[in-house]
């Protein structure tokens, strides 16, 4: 059999073999210190306002494994994690879309509305529930799809675009609460949509033990979209176009692939997905839109850059952020401004975003070692003494 035969007929590795050490274990280590500079850094900040740093940690620990508070976290969490796939979708095209706030108001808001109508009293729940997933999805997608033509007709920046979008989602879905489609339940204070019939609200999962609560049915509905995200971007033609086009556009146009057209597509998703991002708590607790909704949107950006727009590193972020969320309660009890909260999670992102940079200069540095070992070959090696023996053949 010839050498080239042989090769072809060869097997591949195995996985384990096929795994860049160099590379992964800066990646690993990446978060882990992260969040151990973050902690330092709060710790440091309690500390330096009189406060006992340890005990306030023990606290949050405490509290946070609590069964109460582990449903609390996962509803949370699914918010989050809807927010940050919504986001990172727009990230792996290079697109900074940071109008997921407006595009889950006017979303759910929308829904809502519909779903509440008098005129839709003769659909079942079931359906009901679905036909509020499609609308707020298809509603955030168009406003979505806004920020994308001016991308893509007029040259303007999502960022500013998706910025401005925000308030004009927020002041219309006011408009509409206080001057036509909303309602003021009696007691309440703030308007909001009808409220939606009880045959379609979203049952619960009792998925924690210890207590008579249940996490937010719509949690299941986020670990598919988790799922789906995945195979998306890493198993499909359409991902594979999307990354490319987020790493080099021109070169992703020069192969056929039209840039235009993947960011329209690719903010269309993110818009249909942001506009999901209320709806666990619309369709599993208030049963309505309230005004009350809101800041999610920007939680989720943070979430994404946690996760490095990976399925399970955002939904770790997810869990961490409603971990901290809650955490508030128990430190404005000790006496703790729930301010210090908020100084976590910048710190964090901030320490995230640094340690995977570092993280990424370290693995490359070490592929360009083992390029230059690899092409740097001593003479008498297997490379030059094949070639050697080729020339004197000839």
């Amino acid at each position: 059999m010839s050498a080239a035969a042989a090769t072809t007929t060869a097997s591949p590795p195995p996985f384990w073999r096929r795994i860049d050490l160099a590379k992964l274990l800066p990646q690993l280590i990446a978060p882990v210190a992260a969040l151990l500079l973050a902690a330092l850094i709060s710790w440091l900040a309690l500390t330096l306002t009189g406060k006992d740093a340890v005990q306030a940690f023990n606290d949050m620990l405490d509290f946070g494994t609590q069964p109460d508070s582990m449903v609390e976290i996962l509803n949370k969490a699914s918010e989050y994690y809807i927010a940050a796939v919504a986001v990172a979708i727009g990230f792996k095209m290079g697109l900074f879309n940071i109008g997921v706030e407006g595009q889950s108001k006017i979303g759910a808001f929308m829904a809502g509305a519909l779903a509440s109508a008098s005129f839709m009293s003769w659909m079942p729940g079931s359906l009901r529930i679905v036909m509020i997933i499609v609308v707020a999805a298809i509603v955030g997608a168009l406003w979505a799809g806004i920020a994308a033509l001016l991308k893509t007709q007029r040259g303007v920046s999502e960022v500013i675009s998706t910025l401005m979008l925000n308030a004009i989602a927020g002041q219309v879905v006011t408009w509409l609460l206080n001057d036509h489609w909303g309602t003021q339940q009696p007691g309440a204070q703030i308007k909001t949509t009808g409220v939606l019939p009880e045959n379609s609200w979203m049952p619960g999962l009792p998925i924690v033990s210890g207590t008579d609560q249940k996490v937010l049915g719509f949690l299941a509905i986020a670990v598919v979209l988790g799922l789906v995200y995945w195979f998306t971007v890493n198993r499909t033609r359409f991902g594979f176009d999307l990354r490319a086009t987020g790493y080099n556009p021109f070169a992703a146009t020069a192969s056929g692939v039209s840039a235009k057209k993947m960011i329209i597509t690719a903010m269309l998703i993110s818009g249909a997905i942001g506009g999901l991002v209320n709806l666990p708590r619309m369709l599993g607790e208030t049963h309505t839109y309230t005004e009350g909704f809101g800041g999610i949107g920007f939680t989720g950006i943070a979430v994404a850059l946690l996760g490095r727009n990976h399925p399970v590193g955002m939904a770790l972020g997810a869990v961490l952020w409603g971990f901290l969320a809650r955490s508030q309660l128990i430190l404005d009890l000790d006496g703790i401004p729930k301010e210090i909260v908020v100084i976590m999670q910048g710190v964090t992102v901030l320490s995230v975003v640094v340690a995977y940079e570092l993280a990424n200069r370290i693995g490359r540095r070490a592929q360009q070692q083992r390029v230059g070992s690899a092409t740097a070959a001593p003479v008498g090696s297997a490379p030059l003494a094949a070639a050697a023996s080729t020339e004197e053949s000839k």
